[in-house]
């Protein structure tokens, strides 16, 4: 308790020495690593990034998941809750009825603002970061703004404003109506302004010469790197840039910190690219991309110090790995590499339970690295479903790359495997694999007016205090 004490005494994310901070920025970064930026600290220009990491406060974040990397993780961040609480233990659950998997927080409910998704937070089954800001300030302004909609509206939680994401395809902010302000004005003016538009005909090429870069790759250094962002714009750093040109347009149309009451902007950013297969730079394009969102985030910092005082306003940083360690570093290292499916798992599952009693459907279907029997038929038989789930465990243990294969009996049993699922999505069997390459941290950069002490290091139990408003 000592840990979470002295936590609780020094930081808390929504309080400075000098009273509530009238705006809290949270940005979340796709792939972005302390160890990149450790690395290219030096070759960053003041501002941002090298800002943060040389005048803020830097810790890192570990999560007890047995699943990581997806929204799963945004999801645990940002309520402080392990999957077992929060409910969203993967991006999608496996319906049983219909037979495949199915967005967690898709709802037909729900209709879409410029947009087919139809998507709220109902879901989600513990309150976020921006929850808890409407809970005690009811009357605080919360937009959330992101690049994917099961992100962003999980940033939004389900108390906010209103939150936009940024629909690649057609070019423009879209939302859902879920939130009763709905597309707020200032996405709506950024649709007609054509500047979405501009920034995807920009070609993104590098902004040295290659030679100059850290990591090119003898493709790179043959002939650089160069995309039309309109092609793939999420993984490019007009993405960035378009985040945060909204969020200080949002800023200053809804005067965000300029009043007593506390208020939040939650952005999602990203730092892969289209050729990135590791959360690792490896390519001057990803090097370049670094350097880009150094750019906007020290904008977007000179911004807010201009127009609402450093003193203010706090900014959090947070880099989420997705990809973890890439293929071509494990082969360099020559790291054994285990490739596991489990749709092909799954079927060979349902021929040897068929084999051994009877021509039927035994297994519903699988999705991420649980199996689904099917319990109606397993109840028709008047079959021993526990045994049936320690037979097919059984059987998945002789797949490569299979570590362990628990039955639900056996999560139930064990805490430490119990907090990464939830019952909706907990299966009958669940398998774990050897050679994870994706460690479950995260790094936090955190800036505030008044504030001089960070701890090094926390965990998610460390997480519920950071979160107390």
């Amino acid at each position: 308790m000592r840990k979470i004490a002295l936590l609780s005494t020094i930081i808390t994310l929504a309080a400075s020495l000098s009273g509530t901070p009238k705006l809290t920025v949270v940005v979340l970064t796709d792939g972005l690593t302390g160890e990149n930026i450790t690395q290219l600290q030096p070759y960053l220009q003041q501002g941002g990034l090298r800002t943060l990491a040389e005048e803020g406060y830097r810790s890192s974040l570990t999560f007890p998941h047995l699943v990581f990397g997806g929204d799963e993780t945004t999801a645990s961040l940002l309520t402080g809750q392990t999957p077992f609480d929060h409910g969203y233990a993967m991006d999608s659950v496996f319906d049983t009825r219909k037979r495949k998997a199915v967005p967690l927080l898709e709802d037909p409910n729900v209709t879409g603002i410029g947009t087919t998704v139809h998507i709220s937070p109902e879901a989600l089954m513990s309150p976020t970061l921006a929850d808890r800001l409407r809970i005690k300030h009811m009357d605080a302004k919360i937009y959330a703004l992101g690049l994917r909609p099961s992100t962003t509206v999980l940033m939004a939680g389900h108390c906010a404003t209103a939150c936009c994401w940024l629909e690649p395809v057609e070019q423009q902010w879209v939302s859902t109506g879920y939130y009763s302000y709905g597309l707020p004005a200032a996405a709506d003016a950024f649709n007609r302004s054509g500047r979405i538009a501009e920034l995807a005909e920009r070609t993104w090429t590098p902004r040295m010469a290659i030679s100059t870069y850290l990591h090119p790759t003898a493709k790179e250094r043959k002939n650089s790197f160069s995309y039309l962002p309109s092609t793939n714009l999420l993984l490019t750093p007009a993405a960035n840039t378009l985040v945060i040109e909204l969020a200080l347009a949002l800023q200053q149309k809804e005067a965000l910190g300029k009043d007593n009451i506390p208020d939040m902007l939650l952005l999602q950013l990203n730092t892969l690219t289209p050729e990135a297969n590791s959360d690792d730079i490896e390519t001057a394009e990803q090097e370049d991309m670094y350097l880009c969102l150094n750019q906007d985030l020290g904008y977007l910092m000179d911004q807010l110090d201009k127009r609402i005082g450093r003193e203010s306003y706090q900014l959090l940083v947070i880099g989420l790995p997705r990809k973890g360690v890439g293929s071509a570093k494990r082969e360099a290292l020559h790291l054994a590499q285990q490739h596991f499916n489990i749709d092909k798992a799954s079927a060979l599952l349902n021929t040897y339970l068929m084999a051994l009693y009877g021509h039927e459907r035994w297994v519903d279907g699988a999705y991420g690295t649980t199996i689904y029997l099917n319990h109606k038929l397993i109840e028709q038989k008047k079959m021993d479903l526990a045994a049936l789930q320690r037979q097919a465990a059984n059987f998945m243990l002789e797949f490569e790359g299979v570590k362990f294969a628990y039955t639900q009996t056996d999560l139930m049993n064990q805490p430490a495997l119990l907090s990464s699922y939830n019952k909706r999505t907990m299966g009958d069997v669940v398998v774990t694999l050897y050679n994870q390459w994706q460690e479950g941290k995260a790094v936090l950069l955190y800036r505030s007016g008044s504030r001089r002490i960070y701890p090094e290091h926390l965990d998610i139990n460390d997480l519920k205090q950071l979160l107390e408003l």
